[in-house]
């Protein structure tokens, strides 16, 4: 298994690299500038140290090595700099946001707890909701527990979340007043008052996108049970008398979990990358919400940095569900 991390490592390396190049190029030809914006009666040779200010006056293959440093290293070191108090980073030029001159990966630290409290909590209510459901379902084929369950995952997958949001807005908001309709980003937890203030404006974007995580994930639970149900190793252990709860849990759904293992890690950078049109319905001022004005001000840096921050996290939690077939499945071994 050691051999194998390794290995993927080493390869994971060229592959974020081609990465990279593809992001930071189709972002930064696309339509679109920082001084797209700037009036026209702004001087030629003031619009001109605006550019160069921003650096947009560098070539692109320039631009491109400077910001993989950045990324790489600058960055990296300047966090290193900040917990030890070392002096790596001093003299560095950070990765800036064209927007707002701050650095990206500030702005990013400020906006993923919310994206994290808010989505991450969203998508282990999905997780912890989907696999009861799937199992159940799968073991108590075609009775009214999985028609319902058929008929939830049917909602979940046909529902997008703008719709679902705004109906559960006007019914437990408006209606009936339960929830708050928007998020309150400047709330702090100090009491009991308060978390119980956090768990009601959390209630209904948490309500969206656990139903439509749960209804893909329970989907996954409940076909990968019913394939294993019927194999020779199920057949095997209720002959020799072992008791259902058993087979069940013990058997099927350890190798059930196989499949579904990869659907969720692979879910798991959407929790970071946060929920975009979800964060703006209710807003949340997470890094959906960054992303979406970071377009709009066509901000070349910080779209760059969140896509490329995303495919890295794709790439790793990849490498976490490979290993983890082998945790979950002692047939499977890489070395």
């Amino acid at each position: 298994m050691l051999t194998f991390t390794l290995r993927r490592l080493l390869l994971a390396i060229p592959t974020l690299l081609v990465i990279s190049l593809v992001i930071f190029l189709l972002v930064d030809l696309a339509p679109g500038s920082p001084m797209s914006e700037i009036p026209l009666t702004v001087p030629p040779d003031v619009r001109q140290k605006m550019i160069e200010a921003l650096g947009a006056d560098q070539p692109v293959f320039f631009r491109y090595m400077l910001w993989l440093r950045q990324f790489f290293w600058v960055e990296p070191a300047y966090l290193f700099d900040s917990w030890f108090g070392t002096t790596w980073s001093e003299g560095e030029q950070r990765i800036l946001s064209w927007q707002s001159r701050s650095p990206v990966f500030t702005i990013i630290g400020q906006r993923l707890p919310q994206t994290l409290i808010v989505i991450g909590t969203a998508y282990l209510v999905g997780i912890l909701i989907a696999l009861p459901i799937g199992i159940y379902s799968a073991y108590r084929q075609y009775s009214l527990f999985d028609q319902g369950g058929t008929l939830f995952a049917m909602i979940g997958f046909s529902v997008p979340t703008f719709f679902s949001g705004t109906l559960f807005i006007i019914i437990f908001a408006v209606w009936l007043g339960w929830f708050p309709t928007k998020y309150d980003t400047q709330l702090e937890v100090v009491d009991w008052a308060t978390f119980w203030e956090q768990m009601r404006q959390m209630a209904l974007p948490v309500m969206t996108l656990g139903l439509a995580n749960a209804a893909a994930i329970s989907r996954y639970m409940r076909s990968s049970m019913l394939d294993n149900m019927t194999m020779d190793y199920v057949r095997t252990a209720r002959a020799k008398g072992m008791s259902e709860r058993t087979v069940v849990l013990k058997h099927v759904l350890r190798n059930s979990l196989i499949p579904v293992v990869t659907v969720i890690a692979l879910g798991i950078p959407s929790i970071f990358g946060g929920a975009i049109i979800t964060e703006n319905l209710f807003g949340v001022n997470g890094i959906g919400a960054a992303l979406i004005g970071a377009i709009h001000a066509s901000d070349l840096p910080m779209v760059q940095t969140l896509a490329f921050i995303f495919a890295v996290l794709i790439v790793l939690f990849n490498l976490i569900a490979d290993i983890l077939y082998g945790l979950l499945d002692p047939r499977i071994r890489y070395d």
